[in-house]
């Protein structure tokens, strides 16, 4: 097919979470000019929470979304009408930071006991499975799972309001991205407890869920090319930022205020392992059982439901 947007129209991408590494190729890819490489003309929307972006993909105000994998589900019941098409990263990558003050240690999932733990919207759903795979019971133990109300001076970027909130003792601890889990820790206000991604909580936390790019079946159906050039400019951004992270910063600069800025590349060379646009079978196969756990789910949709095969060997840089 021949690289372009073959309705030449404007195209949206949004995300739920702006000022973090969670849905950072895709930010990337807009602001490195790799959509535009591709034909595209993409422009960039922060919708918070993540239900509310795969909601504007359903009513089509939106042509994709950079969000959580299993959130699809909050708008495309049983995967119909909507497909994940890539990867952005592997994994799930949310942190569990829990105030400095309460001497926690790395692993040490006891010291949730009795604590307020702070999490976004459908986020909250990896920590309630994570605790109760590791044998926990959020009535039992009283563990307490909140939302955080946007920070006016943050606006809807739930790491920051996340750290903010951790920082004034309005919680114990939050569950977020990378961001946030940064500027607790080294600001001292936290200790991180959990990082899913390096090894950390149960064994099969890994493959809950990851942050994908995901589009509808009727985009796939009208603009295959679309899609397609779609694909390439997330993989095309993966490997740019493989080969030079201080483009992280670049692309910091133009969204993140100074500080956040500033931390954005070192957040990301920690991600690089994980930038593979790969969907793996036995990876839908996890994360559909992750979201039947989470009572997302009822079927146990084929690959092919859930996933673009057409467009797999794109993935591959």
């Amino acid at each position: 097919m021949a690289a372009g947007n073959v309705s030449g129209r404007k195209l949206k991408l949004a995300v739920p979470d702006l000022i973090s590494n969670s849905y950072f190729p895709a930010a990337a890819a807009v602001e490195l000019g790799f959509f535009a490489r591709e034909g595209l003309d993409v422009s960039l929307e922060l919708i918070f929470p993540v239900s509310k972006c795969y909601e504007a993909l359903r009513d089509g105000s939106i042509d994709f979304v950079g969000g959580a994998a299993h959130a699809v589900l909050a708008a495309f019941p049983e995967w119909q009408g909507a497909k994940l098409i890539a990867a952005q990263a592997q994994g799930m990558y949310w942190f569990l930071v829990m105030r400095a003050d309460l001497g926690a240690r790395r692993g040490d999932l006891d010291m949730v006991k009795g604590k307020r733990i702070g999490a976004a919207p459908w986020v909250e759903m990896g920590l309630r499975q994570l605790l109760i795979d590791a044998g926990y019971d959020l009535a039992r133990d009283a563990i307490e799972i909140v939302g955080i109300p946007p920070n006016p001076a943050i606006g809807p970027n739930f790491g920051l309001s996340a750290a903010k909130a951790l920082e004034e003792g309005r919680i114990d601890g939050f569950w977020a991205n990378g961001m946030g889990a940064e500027i607790a820790v080294t600001s001292g206000v936290g200790t991180m407890v959990l990082d899913i991604r390096r090894g950390d909580g149960p064994r099969n936390s890994f493959d809950y869920t990851f942050a994908s790019i995901a589009t509808t079946d009727r985009l796939i159906a009208e603009e295959g090319e679309t899609a397609a050039a779609t694909v390439r400019a997330i993989v095309a951004t993966q490997k740019a930022l493989k080969a030079n992270v201080a483009l992280a910063t670049e692309v910091g600069r133009k969204l993140f205020p100074p500080r956040e800025a500033s931390l954005i590349a070192g957040i990301v060379a920690r991600d690089l392992p994980y930038y593979d646009a790969s969907i793996a079978p036995e990876t839908v196969t996890r994360l559909n059982e992750f979201c039947r756990a989470r009572h997302l789910l009822q079927g146990d949709p084929a690959f092919a439901a859930v996933v673009e095969r057409t467009l797999a060997p794109l993935w591959i840089a």
